[in-house]
């Protein structure tokens, strides 16, 4: 079956791998973004008859309800992602992160499917093994981690939702953000061969950007037994501390190098091992490892440096 999709933020991060996946399972797409880094992420997609885009605010109702109003399904992917971003502007996180998901709820039939990523930086550090469940208490401290707890409460008042607490994304995508835990250390690793850990034995979960997109569309397919829930989404073989997954990365660059220096701390404190047996007893498996995506961003960093302001 084939849906009419509305994705907001859908030249971002995650958007830029999942659309061009949509469009090829045959759902016509449209993408409401408002291209503030500036990025031409979905230009392989424009030939596609079934891709449209509006260039646009969600905060503007103007804008967005007439597009909310024409689609079966709704992926809200558009918001200033990461703590470090909301505390720079904590006005704007909280009416794209919260009032515009608020509005857009709102504006909701209850036949519309809505499918929406949120985080696992909420649980913090889990209980006292550091052990998560979707049923783990929620200790969100920094902003970002707040609203979107906040946000997920209501999204869950719809009764065709589905929330996917999202493990650390990584992974090549067209519209690449390096500053994505495994992707900031394999950067490091490649053009700086060292990196200094703070808070070296926190562990945290991981999921690859295509397997995102993969569940997503894992959820389309099964929605009928998936709505209404929440599910963690991560690679059950990749809890891992920060120091491991630097042993990972040295596994493929050898003469990498990491120290321990306690130089900083974690906004959200994320120091937990989840559970994904939830979203894995639907069915859904990751197809893509910690170490496949190593080599991946490896590959891609051959080709991306980030010299705005140098001559090399």
């Amino acid at each position: 079956m084939t849906y009419k999709i509305l994705v907001t933020g859908g030249a971002g991060y995650l958007g830029s791998t999942m659309v061009p996946d949509l469009l090829a399972a045959g759902h016509e797409v449209t993408v409401l973004d408002n291209f503030m880094f500036k990025q031409a992420s979905l230009n392989h997609v424009c030939h596609h008859p079934k891709f449209s885009v509006v260039k646009g605010d969600i905060r503007v109702d103007s804008v967005a309800v007439p597009l909310i109003s024409k689609a079966d399904v709704i992926i809200p992917l558009a918001a200033l992602v990461g703590a470090p971003l909301c505390k720079l502007d904590p006005v704007g996180a909280t009416t794209i992160n919260h009032d515009a998901i608020s509005l857009m709820l709102k504006q909701l039939s209850r036949e519309q499917v809505v499918l929406m990523p949120t985080t696992n930086s909420a649980y913090g550090t889990g209980d006292e093994n550091n052990f998560c469940t979707e049923e783990s208490p929620l200790r969100p401290i920094s902003q970002y981690a707040i609203e979107k707890v906040a946000v997920e409460k209501e999204l869950m008042q719809h009764p065709n939702a589905i929330s996917f607490r999202l493990a650390t994304v990584f992974g090549m995508s067209p519209r690449m953000r390096i500053d994505l835990l495994v992707n900031d250390f394999t950067y490091r690793a490649v053009h700086d061969r060292f990196v200094v850990l703070f808070e070296s034995h926190f562990k945290r979960n991981y999921i690859h950007v295509r397997d995102v997109s993969r569940v997503f569309q894992h959820a389309l397919a099964n929605h009928g037994r998936m709505k209404g829930q929440i599910y963690n989404v991560g690679l059950s073989d990749a809890n891992v501390s920060k120091k491991e997954l630097c042993q990972h990365i040295h596994k493929q660059i050898p003469d990498f190098v990491y120290i321990e220096a306690a130089v900083g701390k974690d906004p959200d404190q994320r120091n937990y091992v989840v559970s994904n047996a939830k979203i894995e007893a639907t069915g859904f498996k990751p197809a893509h490892s910690l170490d496949a995506g190593i080599a991946d961003l490896i590959k891609g960093y051959t080709m991306l440096k980030n010299s705005l302001y140098g001559n090399v």
